[in-house]
């Protein structure tokens, strides 16, 4: 190969290769502009319920909270799905955590649940905590969410909590297309563990990873709170 085919690699390799570059160092600077919405301050921590006998809580975590109630094992796809696209993305993450809430009747179903999971790998970050119907209910209501919790006090839905016990979520999770049509602004409060593309592609690939972002850029000291405060300011207007 001559010194003119060698120079006019060179040449092309750079001009593909320069935008890659560009886009890589300018995302995580946009992502510091848009931080995962606060859709709900003051969320429960189990610390405060009476009915839980155990040392987990919400507080200074990132937490994927999930409702498994009477029958856990009937929420086990769900379950499945979350610990094949969530938990064993983030896993390896500081203070990430899995918490499934379940009635107290419901320990050995619960047992055979984690089981079966374990059988993909290990569950160290994802607690399996026991409460009364009650508490399971109060801790519900503190989330904002339009869902309710089924007979066995259980649902299909996932929920982010961040570190101040914050719910996290969208404040507008229009598609584009749905832009485009006008249609009206609804927010995103929880993802369905049902759905395979809502886990993967909204819920890992751009929600927990953007606030991974932000705590990371926060212990930097570069995370612009100034915007983060104006959605804390949308998100006490609904």
């Amino acid at each position: 190969m001559d010194k003119k085919n060698v120079k006019k690699g060179i040449v092309l390799s750079v001009l593909f290769f320069l935008p890659v570059i560009f886009l890589l160092f300018l995302y995580p600077s946009t992502n510091n502009y848009n931080p995962l919405e606060v859709v709900k301050n003051n969320v429960l921590d189990i610390q405060n319920l009476t009915s839980a006998n155990t040392d987990v809580q919400l507080e200074d975590h990132i937490t994927v909270l999930t409702f498994l109630g009477k029958d856990p094992e009937a929420l086990v796809v769900e379950c499945s799905n979350l610990k094949e696209l969530i938990y064993d993305k983030f896993q390896g993450f500081k203070k990430f955590q899995v918490i499934s809430l379940v009635s107290k009747e419901a320990e050995e179903a619960a047992s055979r649940l984690r089981k079966e999971l374990t059988k993909y790998g290990d569950l160290k970050y994802w607690k399996f905590v026991q409460l009364d119907d009650s508490d399971t209910r109060k801790m519900f209501n503190s989330l904002r969410t339009s869902e309710v919790l089924d007979f066995n006090l259980a649902t299909s839905k996932a929920f982010i909590i961040d570190k101040e016990l914050n719910q996290r979520g969208r404040l507008d999770s229009r598609t584009k297309i749905e832009k485009e049509k006008g249609r009206e602004a609804y927010p995103l409060t929880a993802y369905n563990a049902s759905e395979v593309s809502e886990l993967k592609n909204i819920m890992g690939a751009d929600d927990l990873r953007v606030l991974f972002t932000e705590y990371r850029q926060k212990r930097k000291g570069e995370f612009n709170s100034a915007s983060r405060r104006a959605d804390d300011l949308k998100g006490d207007t609904k």
